[in-house]
């Protein structure tokens, strides 16, 4: 019996759908994103608002409150978002690191994520437009696919350009691949919002089917949960 195929089997037999692993990394993964967002949208009204004449509402941010922070340290939080987003990023990295490992040792990613064709994404999107794509928890559609690999890739590139903002001196080549210090920044906030887009509709999507959370929590899912995505 190929991967595939016992992997369909375990599925239809209502058995594991998500790995302890991969749901251990989703989780990890999905907080360190939303400190390193709450805290980078600080960061950004402190640094880089005047670019765009636009101001993150401070409700949506993370660095504590303006007037006890600059009571305490001089300053409107900026601190303490920034220790927030290194926290963040540390609990990204080691959440990336260790799904990747898993992935690779596993051979998860040669079952689930390829192959991935130009044709078969846009028919799965077309479906999808559609209400016509079969929904079956624990397997990827073409189009989920060509996302989450975008979103890896995504991750590598975030931490890239923010290793050449955090080091720009000792790490001066890798600022320079971005074209200097500013336009790290700009590359830096640029990706971030790419994720928040990725993020809205991957929320959006699992909202629409419950199941799929469910599973991620427990990792199993029945067969009577298999359907098509309304």
């Amino acid at each position: 019996m190929t991967d595939i195929a016992a992997r369909d089997a375990d599925l239809s037999a209502g058995r594991l759908a998500y790995p302890v692993v991969v749901r251990i990394t989703h989780w990890s993964t999905a907080l360190a994103v939303v400190l390193l967002i709450g805290s980078g949208w600080r960061i950004y009204d402190q640094e880089m608002a005047g670019w765009f004449a636009y101001f993150i509402p401070l409700w949506a941010t993370l660095g504590g409150e303006p007037s006890r922070s600059e009571a305490i340290n001089g300053e409107t939080g900026f601190a303490n978002a920034l220790m927030w987003h290194f926290a963040a990023a540390c609990l990204l990295i080691a959440s990336f690191l260790a799904y990747l490992l898993y992935g690779l040792a596993s051979r998860r990613f040669q079952r689930h994520w390829l192959p991935i064709t130009p044709k078969a994404v846009v028919r799965d999107a077309i479906a999808a437009v559609a209400y016509r794509l079969q929904h079956r928890v624990g397997y990827y559609n073409a189009v989920q696919r060509f996302a989450y690999v975008l979103v890896a890739f995504g991750i590598l590139f975030m931490l890239a350009s923010g290793l050449a903002i955090w080091k720009p001196v000792q790490l001066w080549w890798l600022t320079m691949a971005f074209g200097g210090f500013h336009d790290a920044m700009l590359a830096h906030f640029l990706g971030m919002s790419g994720i928040v887009l990725f993020l809205a509709i991957h929320v959006l999507m699992a909202l629409t089917v419950p199941r799929s959370i469910q599973a991620m929590i427990t990792g199993h899912v029945s067969p009577a949960s298999e359907g098509f995505m309304r």
